[in-house]
């Protein structure tokens, strides 16, 4: 088929790669202007555009893809299909109608759940196991389009958004092959999207990474988890940004100076205590305030919150490149006792 491809970032390169091995001829594709990164501000092709280019296909950079200029250059392109993936701009219905087998989108999660534009980040923050790809016929609504093919992935334990991404694009680059094929050939069956079933990702903003440390453990592992790259997960201490890279939810709560009860990751425990794998909450703790480093080994801390203890492994000071906890400890000595901001007080 003769297929316009619209996508701008690294989620969109695999696809574009696979429908051009796939043997369908990529007419053109469309992608966001180039924009100053870094820095320095220099300008920075995006990466759709420099896959694009690396194959010969002309590119096609409207600021505004409803402007009648645009229209008109969509329509010289005589695609029968547009394939989009994480394009960046909302298409008009006089776009959507005007190629033979419409346009079709590669959607970053199991539809109708995780419609908007952080399908990927969200699935990690509410600590979803199973999320996958929908390739969806697209309509003028916000990811409301027929479903043709889904493919499940599965969320392993300790997954980042990154991580996740990466899979997730894998996946959409395999499926929208199929689809392509399934169209052609008529053999492919539309399903409606149950809309009561519908769940909205919304877009991340800044604020959402200062952390409350007043949250559970296992909902802050998540959300640190989710914000990984941006705008990533930082608390304040002594006056400065403190950005968590890497850390893991302790399930048992700890008194200051204490040694945690007990815990997957260490291998102390206390006589006379039983510990399986579900662990008691030691009550001696419901006194200790949420930010509080209950305990500092050589190459982690211990962060009470408000139901469990943060094992923070890897941080950020504010200025500095990201590193061990080992390290950051000979230049920034944390001892039990010692307090973290939280953005709930």
């Amino acid at each position: 088929m003769k297929v316009v491809f619209m996508g701008t970032p690294d989620f969109a390169v695999g696809a574009l790669e696979t429908i051009i091995e796939a043997g369908h001829e990529v007419t053109a594709v469309v992608t966001q202007p180039d924009k100053p990164k870094g820095r320095g501000k220099e300008v920075q092709m995006t990466p759709v555009k420099t896959c694009a280019l690396e194959h010969g296909i002309p590119v096609f950079q409207p600021v505004k893809v409803r402007e009648p200029e645009a229209v008109e250059t969509l329509r010289g392109y005589e695609a029968d299909i547009f394939v989009v993936a994480a394009f960046g701009q909302i298409l008009p219905e006089e776009i959507l109608a005007m190629p033979k087998y419409g346009c079709v989108n590669i959607h970053a999660s199991l539809l109708p759940k995780y419609r908007g534009a952080g399908p990927i980040q969200w699935a990690i923050i509410n600590g979803e196991k199973i999320t996958g790809v929908t390739i969806m016929q697209m309509d003028k609504g916000l990811d409301t389009g027929d479903m043709l093919l889904q493919a499940e992935v599965e969320i392993a334990a300790g997954e980042t958004a990154d991580t996740l991404h990466d899979k997730l694009a894998a996946a959409g680059a395999r499926l929208i092959v199929e689809a392509l094929a399934k169209i052609e050939a008529g053999d492919v069956t539309p399903v409606k999207q149950n809309d009561e079933a519908s769940c909205y990702a919304k877009m991340l903003n800044k604020s959402m990474g200062k952390i409350d440390w007043n949250m559970e453990a296992e909902k802050l592992d998540c959300l640190i988890r989710g914000l990984i790259s941006w705008p990533g997960a930082f608390t304040v201490f002594r006056g400065k940004t403190l950005k968590i890279w890497q850390e893991e939810a302790v399930s048992v709560q700890m008194s200051a100076g204490e040694n945690p009860v007990c815990g997957a990751q260490d291998e102390q425990k206390p006589t006379g205590r039983k510990c399986g794998t579900a662990c008691e909450t030691d009550a001696s703790n419901a006194d200790t305030p949420s930010g509080t480093v209950v305990r500092v080994d050589k190459d982690a801390f211990y962060v009470q919150t408000g139901k469990g203890v943060l094992k923070i492994l890897e941080v950020q000071p504010e200025g500095k490149k990201r590193m061990a906890v080992k390290d950051f400890l000979l230049g920034y000595p944390v001892k039990a006792g010692d307090m973290f901001e939280s953005s709930g007080r």
